[in-house]
């Protein structure tokens, strides 16, 4: 027979008030962030029918994905508080990813269209009422500047948060140009600044978008994280806890942006009493890794014998 232990903890839990001030006050920005955008939107598609003008088409119709968008990262922080049920034992936390993921594929979806309608302008040009252009961008930089500062700082982490800020920076990015092809066409009369600054914008935004996507996708597919090394790990455990005779079967991965978990199998040599040698693991995984939820197995003898083969071999795949 195996003599197992298990055992798993979370670490979190004493600053459970911290992070839930932090949480509620994110969804707060979000949503100021949403309704500041929608307006600014329907502004900018107004203002861009009437002038004529494909870089606030465009940049309305940006900020109509990112309305939603901002919506949908609200959501995701208002689901992701609440607790665990006895369908989704973790909770949602993981649906602030999903959104992440979810975002970025608009994004990359909203380019395309962005660069299908530029290449129909520089075959087609049309004339832009600049003035109207110009006054319409200006409120909208000024709006999306007034936004980004609302959501504030940028944490790495925090994906839900991340997906937003690059919508909207997308949406600064994208007033940027609207001012610069209005200034253009105003006092140059060149009416080719507009779909060429549309595809500049996009294409700036695509670079983020991707990146977003693939760290987003990493999270989902179970992935290890950013800056974790599977065989580093093991062999810390092994060589910095006296006791430990052979860790394997070891599994990393990210429960959302910022919450690593883990699980490992653990043999130790005589003395060691399996309480002990499960609380200093998991110590040293959260102190080293930041691993703030792990779940380790003691293994007998027997599992020298042949027993984990098949855990050994998952552990080094």
């Amino acid at each position: 027979m195996h003599s197992h232990h298990h055992s798993h903890d979370h670490h979190d839990h004493a600053h459970a008030p911290d992070v839930d001030a932090n949480g509620r006050r994110r969804e707060y920005r979000l949503l100021i962030a949403f309704g500041l955008t929608t307006i600014t939107m329907l502004v900018e598609a107004v203002g861009g029918w009437i002038s004529g003008s494909l870089a606030l088409l465009a940049d309305a119709g940006h900020m109509l994905v990112d309305a939603s968008a901002l919506l949908f990262a609200w959501l995701g922080a208002w689901f992701a508080r609440r607790p665990a049920d006895a369908l989704r034992s973790f909770g949602y936390a993981r649906l602030e990813v999903l959104v992440g993921y979810t975002n970025s594929l608009t994004q990359i979806l909203l380019v395309a269209w962005i660069i299908h309608e530029a290449v129909m302008r520089f075959l087609q040009p049309a004339p832009i009422l600049s003035g109207t252009m110009l006054v319409v961008a200006v409120i909208g930089l000024l709006v999306n500047l007034f936004v980004l500062r609302v959501l504030g700082g940028h944490d790495h982490d925090d994906l839900n948060t991340a997906a937003a800020r690059l919508h909207v920076i997308g949406d600064l990015l994208g007033s940027v140009g609207a001012v610069a092809a209005a200034l253009i066409v105003r006092y140059f009369d060149a009416l080719w600044a507009d779909p060429l600054f549309s595809v500049f914008v996009s294409l700036l935004i695509l670079n983020s978008a991707w990146r977003l996507l693939r760290r987003s996708a990493h999270i989902l597919l179970e992935g290890v994280p950013e800056g974790v090394d599977v065989d580093e790990l093991r062999r810390q455990v092994e060589e910095g806890i006296e006791g430990v005779r052979e860790i394997h079967h070891v599994h990393v991965w990210q429960l959302s942006g910022g919450r690593r978990m883990a699980t490992l199998h653990a043999r130790l040599h005589e003395g060691l009493h399996p309480d002990r040698a499960i609380r200093a693991i998991q110590e040293l995984l959260e102190s080293r890794f930041a691993v703030s939820h792990a779940t380790v197995q003691i293994d007998g003898d027997d599992c020298a014998a042949g027993a984990c083969a098949g855990a050994r071999h998952a552990s080094k795949s």
